[in-house]
């Protein structure tokens, strides 16, 4: 389970965790608490579903929003970065995404841009497109979130 792998890894390095969640609504942070041990790894996570919780919780610049939208690279570096100095942790991790499916081709269904951030001035941004429906997608998402932090933890070897 990718979740246990995270909090046993980041146990053993002793580093903290946030997340800055969007379309998956909690759902990574909810994967990580679930294994034992995550209260030693896991300081919490903000559902930022609407833009005022981006711009406000979070510290997204509302320049960032009006230049890219929601759901783009630098919108998620940025709810990454909030939640690491929000929460002052070593490692924030975000995602912002699109659920269900649009009518808008630039912006289909199952986009999703996801971001990490840590220690040393470490930031890396990934953007996906996540098929089938609204439930596998969060999945998916969730999912490719707890892989970032196992991949920035082999780079660190």
């Amino acid at each position: 389970m990718l979740a246990a792998e995270v909090v046993q890894r980041l146990t053993a390095r002793s580093l903290r965790v946030a997340t800055a969640e969007s379309s998956t609504g909690g759902l990574a942070g909810h994967l990580i608490v679930t294994v034992p041990g995550a209260s030693r790894v896991f300081e919490g996570g903000v559902t930022a579903y609407g833009l005022a919780s981006k711009l406000q919780w979070l510290s997204v610049p509302e320049e960032t929003i009006a230049a890219y939208g929601s759901v783009h690279e630098a919108t998620a570096l940025a709810m990454a970065r909030g939640a690491r100095d929000a929460l002052d942790v070593d490692i924030g991790i975000a995602e912002t995404g699109i659920a269900s499916e649009t009518d808008n081709p630039e912006r289909p269904g199952g986009l999703w841009c996801l971001a990490i951030v840590g220690p040393g001035g470490y930031e890396h941004v990934e953007r996906h497109h996540f098929e089938g429906e609204r439930q596998a997608r969060m999945q998916a998402a969730a999912a490719r979130m707890l892989r970032l932090i196992i991949n920035y933890l082999d780079a660190m070897r």
